[in-house]
């Protein structure tokens, strides 16, 4: 991929609400860890979405966006599951009779919540969250590393509006460096 069109893309991911212009974790480049994974921490098993989604419908009636949104802030945004992993389990669960959607009005946005037959599954997914197994060293981890991507961005914007053509070019250099960089770590032997 070409540096500007490469650059362009970031620039896509951050309008459309990617935090700092990178494709969300389990989207886009899904390399080793953190591709994915929802850990960040090591290449286990991704987060159960089912029960995640049935833990957070014990606290009260959810749409599908917001069960996003809360699941980046628990885990301090270590695992946000991708819309293509949420709606197909809440149609699942609605399909089993476990949860049952109702239209807002106004909003349009189909809001979830526990039927009789779901409490049972629901109260043991709640016993232990998926979002649990997020230790805070891991949150804080990927928060500072978050941090540093958005500083990097913001210098990189810089550079790209009011650097010269050497200049631009010599940061195209830096930022293939340090990918190369980044691929290498995942290569370590743990």
């Amino acid at each position: 991929m070409g540096f500007h069109r490469g650059f362009h893309q970031m620039q896509e991911g951050r309008r459309r609400g990617f935090g700092f212009g990178f494709p969300p974790p389990g989207h886009g480049y899904g390399h080793g860890r953190g591709g994915g994974r929802g850990r960040g921490g090591g290449r286990g098993r991704r987060p159960n979405v089912r029960v995640a989604v049935l833990a957070l419908l014990t606290e009260r009636p959810m749409h599908g966006y917001e069960m996003i949104q809360e699941l980046d802030s628990r885990t301090g945004g270590a695992w946000r599951p991708s819309p293509g992993s949420i709606y197909p389990t809440l149609q699942l669960l609605e399909d089993e009779g476990l949860i049952a959607g109702s239209t807002e009005s106004g909003g349009g946005r189909r809001r979830f919540g526990l039927t009789e037959a779901g409490q049972a599954e629901a109260a043991a997914a709640a016993e232990q969250p998926p979002w649990a197994e997020f230790a805070q060293d891991t949150i804080n981890s990927w928060h500072d590393i978050r941090e540093a991507g958005f500083q990097a961005m913001n210098a990189l914007r810089q550079v790209m509006m009011t650097g010269t053509d050497d200049q631009r070019e010599r940061a195209a250099q830096v930022l293939d460096e340090t990918r190369r960089k980044l691929y290498a770590i995942l290569a370590e032997s743990e």
